[in-house]
């Protein structure tokens, strides 16, 4: 359960109030005309809602008798339906002495009610009384032996407990419905709970999560105290979060927010108290302080009516008030250091007034001016010139107050005071006005871009909801933002600068180094719980058994002949095309099958070019040209293909077409340019090598697939690189037209003007040259169990499981989706649920991208070093011997053909599949197959599947930790053990 930044998309215009109608507009009309829900509709006749003019979402706001707020918006893209459930209630509202509360309390609503999740509630609610009897005595004892005593009871009771009740039986139920991105997330003002479901499963889901959030049942509690542990771990180990919630206790010394943290502090997560929880849970989880969001595919009568039927009977609960602490003005400076083993930065960060503020307003505008990833003050000043490695601003917008950050990396030999002095020249140049009036227009047009962008995704148009609600921002205000935003005068933006930013701000050196303050919590002796895989629940059953009330839904399958458009541009230059029938954006895309594995220079070449200027433009002048326009430019490179890329306003594609052209074919040679990328290059080498994704996902997966030379670790070496020289990199930046390529464009122009702008605007030499030969890596086979390790300084321990298998066929690719649905819920079930040792576990077969390569297992686990014995064996004993559930091979299955008959590949998104299938050799879209094979799939087939490419494989172990703290002996086990050091790893 992920906790989440809160969302800084606000829309915000006039609304009225009107009564439902059905297809018509400010008229009333009864729910017994509506014969459709007129079965199942409660006795209610009316529903009136709320809307505002210019609403880009077309929304209805509907508030319930008792209190729950309804927000609607129909978005017809597939027939899905994205949801979130929001409380108004997050870690502020947590009890001083109880900080995490509202967070695990967020882990506790999955766990099912007094008759979802048991299988004999009788029983079972003994037992839970003991245990949250025994977790008070436990709280309230000091001794150390006597609250060992306590402990091992709550072990043994729980154990007891744990035989009545049925793991994950919520997300059995979400699965068999097709539901996607089951999750919830907790911050300071909200707990929210996510899910993305079929329209036509709406009933099911609706009933589902009424029954969820009537009542709370603690049940599994000691086990997924260990994974909250474990989550607590993970943010141990993150020099970023530390250095966060440095800032919110230096920002916040009295409110909430900075006092206590969402994971709560290790002294309260080694104390709970259940007897709180289900407090906190009565006292906020109640209509009135709740709003269901809901986007997609959607019927507004029927979808009120079917939550009013549901939901309707919960009843209204005085909601407590929040005092919000008043704090006191920063009169200086307040400096504080972070050790750790990431690399170097530094932060300043100020406190701001709260999100329903004009100021907050013009604080979002500021940051914005500061650094928007193009034209911004900090973009060009400092990133575009080289000045440090890497800076950005941001604001974070909360309830009570909220903060504004700036944050650098420092170039080789730059000290952390130089880069804090470099940001701070920024946000003085808008405190005395030294910004163009053009930059807060493009702000504010890309703003609009932006927003028209994210409308096109369900969960951004539901989230705009959660956005509204939780900050208690009426919706006529949340669609008027962007008038407000176009309002904001230079004058504004300086007097605010002058009134918030001055010399009250918290400095956060980030340094490179051990640190003496590290912390983890401790593991206590747990024995594992029955999960009872192949239990079901009445409750459980009966909903099952509503599947055959759900009209099915058929599934919509790409043809690539129909669904894009092929034409030759000028040259015999393929263009595919999709139709953008929905606003007025576009993108471009030219594709090159070659990349740095073809020439180890282009990547350099692609990366200079960012800094370079024309024979028109200087570099920064040319960021400000493609922002005002609203357009965006790239190039990006892999190891095999290059994407030149153009997005933005069609109304401006030709403009920004031609500048777009004019950069590829006139960059101007920069020798300092290139002098600083190559320092800076050789910097971020170094800072590469001091992060443990970068190591353990990217360095050591790829030493185990290709050995010791392998493409993550074969570059360019520093000597190298300083002897590239501008001109021969602008020769590779031109050349890149002239290779054989194919152009993508998703967006509104009809197809014969696309081809006539794009053969007028497009420069091309007459012949295009194929592209260079490329460097192949042989992936290696594995002959031995090998571990290979790589010592970091952290709390937990990392593992993968990685295991070479066949090449490429589309003959298994069924069964492959089948097994991944299946291994996917025990794995979590069997680790997380049952013996509690990791609060990240996955494993998943993932098929090669190209049809010449080989598939992989992958399997990983995140746990404390001191479980990595347990979590070793846990791991392995599952893919060497499948468990068999029944019940769980029948959610997979209904799963995945529901998941399929429901989703819908649109957009650009259906050039980008075309793109993948050709790689793997495929003329068809794949899930056609994988769906028409499913339901006749038998456990039979996934065990033979599972024997012959899973179980007895050579296995490569990858094995992150602290030297001091892994346990070498239990790793010999599993094979040969090598230790890689970062030189083998990164090549340098």
């Amino acid at each position: 359960m992920a906790i989440k930044r809160g969302s800084s998309l606000l829309l915000l215009a006039l609304g009225l109030t009107f009564t439902q109608c059905k297809n018509e507009t400010y008229q009333t009309q009864s729910t017994t005309d509506t014969a459709a829900a007129a079965t199942t509709a409660p006795a209610l006749t009316d529903y009136t809602y709320e809307t505002a003019p210019d609403d880009p979402l077309n929304a209805r706001i509907y508030t319930l008798d008792n209190g729950l707020k309804v927000y609607l918006t129909d978005y017809e893209e597939a027939p899905r339906i994205q949801t979130y459930i929001a409380v108004r209630a997050g870690s502020k509202n947590d009890p001083a002495d109880a900080t995490g509360l509202a967070h695990y309390l967020e882990h506790m609503v999955f766990k099912g009610t007094t008759e979802l999740g048991t299988a004999n509630w009788e029983k079972e609610q003994e037992e839970l009384a003991k245990v949250e009897a025994l977790y008070e005595k436990y709280r309230n004892t000091t001794d150390a032996a006597m609250r060992k005593k306590i402990y091992n009871q709550i072990d043994s009771v729980s154990g007891v407990a744990a035989t009545y009740a049925i793991a994950n039986e919520y997300d059995k139920a979400t699965t068999a419905i097709g539901a996607k991105g089951t999750n919830a997330y907790t911050w300071v003002d909200q707990t929210v709970y996510v899910n993305d479901i079929p329209s036509n499963q709406m009933e099911r889901w609706l009933e589902l999560e009424a029954d969820r959030f009537r009542e709370m049942v603690p049940r599994l509690f000691h086990t997924e105290l260990e994974a909250v542990y474990e989550e607590k771990n993970r943010s141990l180990d993150s020099d970023g979060r530390k250095v966060a919630e440095v800032i919110n206790t230096e920002l916040f010394p009295t409110h909430q927010y900075g006092t206590q943290t969402t994971i709560g502090t290790i002294e309260h997560l080694k104390n709970p108290s259940i007897t709180a929880i289900k407090n906190y849970f009565d006292r906020y989880y109640v209509p009135n302080n709740m709003a269901i969001a809901m986007s997609g595919d959607i019927d507004f009568d029927e979808t009120i009516r079917l939550i009013d039927k549901y939901w309707g009977e919960l009843e209204q609960q005085p909601v407590p008030d929040f005092s919000v602490a008043q704090e006191q003005p920063i009169q200086q400076p307040i400096v504080k250091e972070v050790l750790g083993p990431d690399a170097e930065n530094v932060s300043i960060a100020y406190r701001t007034p709260g999100i329903n503020t004009k100021d907050a307003l013009v604080v979002q505008m500021i940051s914005n001016l500061l650094y928007n990833g193009s034209a911004g003050l900090i973009d060009l000043n400092l990133n575009q010139q080289q000045k440090v490695l890497q800076s950005y601003a941001y604001d974070t917008p909360m309830k009570d107050y909220g903060t504004f950050r700036m944050t650098g990396m420092p170039r080789q030999d730059q000290s952390l005071d130089q880069v804090r002095d470099l940001l701070l020249a920024q946000l003085d140049m808008i405190k005395k006005g030294q910004f163009d009036e053009e930059l807060m227009t493009a702000v504010v047009n890309n703003d609009k871009i932006n927003t028209m962008q994210a409308y096109e995704d369900n969960s951004n148009r539901a989230d705009a909801f959660v956005t509204s609600f939780i900050y208690d921002m009426p919706w006529q205000k949340f669609v008027n933002r962007p008038e407000e935003f176009a309002e904001i005068t230079k004058q504004d933006v300086v007097d605010v600068a002058n009134r918030y930013f001055n010399n009250n701000y918290v400095l956060v050196y980030k340094r490179t180094g051990e640190d003496p303050m590290a912390q983890k919590v401790e593991k206590p002796t747990i024995t594992p719980v029955e999960v009872n895989r192949d239990a079901q629940s009445d409750y459980y059953k009966n909903f099952l058994a509503k599947e055959s009330e759900v009209q099915p839904l058929q599934p919509v399958f790409i043809d690539y002949t129909k669904d894009i458009t092929q034409k030759q541009l000028k040259n015999d230059i393929p263009l595919l095309y999709t139709h953008n029938k929905e606003n007025g954006l576009f993108q471009l895309y030219y594709i090159l099958d070659m990349g740095t594995n073809n020439d180890q220079k282009l990547g350099m070449a692609v990366n200079y070019l960012k800094y370079l200027g024309t024979d028109k433009y200087t570099a920064e002048e040319l960021q400000k040209e493609f922002f005002k326009l609203g357009t965006s430019f790239d190039v990006f490179s892999s190891g095999e293909q290059v994407y030149v890329s153009l997005t933005g306003l069609d109304e401006n594609f030709e403009q920004g077409l031609n500048l777009f052209e004019s950069v590829l074919a006139n960059p101007k040679p920069d020798q300092q340019a290139l002098n600083d990328m190559v320092a800076g290059t050789l910097k971020a080498r170094e800072d590469a090598k001091k992060n443990k994704g970068v190591i353990l996902q990217q360095a050591m997966v790829n030493y185990a697939k290709y050995g010791s030379k392998n493409p993550f670790n074969t570059l360019l070496t520093e000597k190298e690189l300083k002897a590239v020289k501008p001109q021969e990199l602008v020769n590779i930046i031109k050349s890149i037209p002239s290779y054989e390529h194919r152009v993508l464009y998703y967006g509104p122009r009809e197809t014969d003007n696309l081809v006539a702008t794009l053969n007028t605007g497009h420069n091309v030499p007459a012949t295009l040259k194929p592209v260079p030969a490329e460097k192949v890596y042989a992936e290696i086979d594995f002959k031995e169990p090998t571990v290979y390790w790589a010592d970091y300084d952290m709390v937990q321990a990392e593992m993968l499981f990685l295991s070479k298998s066949v090449p490429y066929s589309k003959d298994i690719i069924p069964v492959v989706r089948l097994y991944n649905e299946y291994m996917g819920g025990i794995v979590f079930q069997d680790l997380r649920e049952s013996k509690a040792l990791a609060y990240s576990t996955y494993s998943f077969y993932s098929p090669a991208s190209k049809k010449d390569r080989a598939n992989y297992l992958l399997s990983y686990i995140g746990a404390q070093a001191d479980k990595l014995s347990e979590a070793m064996a846990g791991m392995q004993t599952l893919l060497t011997d499948m468990p068999l559930a029944d019940a769980n091979f029948q959610n997979a299955r209904a799963s995945l053909r529901n998941s399929i008959s429901t989703e819908r590949i649109t957009k650009a998104g259906i050039l980008f599949d075309y793109e993948r299938s050709k790689k793997l050799g495929l003329s068809h879209d794949i899930r056609q197959d994988v769906y028409q094979s499913t339901n006749s799939m038998t456990f039979d087939q996934l065990q033979e599947f599972q024997q012959k490419y899973i179980k007895a494989q050579p296995q490569a172990i990858l094995v992150i930790g602290s030297k001091d703290k892994l346990n070498f002996k239990e790793l010999e086990k599993y094979g040969k053990v090598k230790q890689l050091s970062l030189k083998e790893l990164f090549g340098y």
